[in-house]
């Protein structure tokens, strides 16, 4: 998103865990201390928001795995494509 000229618009955290909440820790963040335990849900949402014109973001939910255990697991199964409705 920076290399497309939108750094400024970006949103401070990238993610957050899913739970119980919506929103939930661990937060996905560059100030977010601590780790990322194994088999936790967390989603991966970059977005950008333009002020006086809106904003984006695309949701990801996956499951955090050890590379042993083959790696994270994506859940969301919808396409990247942009899709006209």
């Amino acid at each position: 998103l920076e290399s497309a000229g939108h750094g400024e618009g970006l949103q401070q955290r990238t993610g957050h865990g899913v739970g119980l909440e919506i929103e939930e820790d661990p937060q996905l963040a560059p100030t977010a201390m601590g780790k990322l335990d194994a088999c936790v849900p967390v989603t991966v949402e970059p977005g950008v928001h333009l002020p006086g014109r809106g904003g984006v973001r695309i949701d990801d939910t996956l499951v955090v795995r050890p590379e042993a255990d083959g790696g994270p697991e994506l859940l969301t199964m919808t396409t990247k494509e942009l899709l006209a409705l």
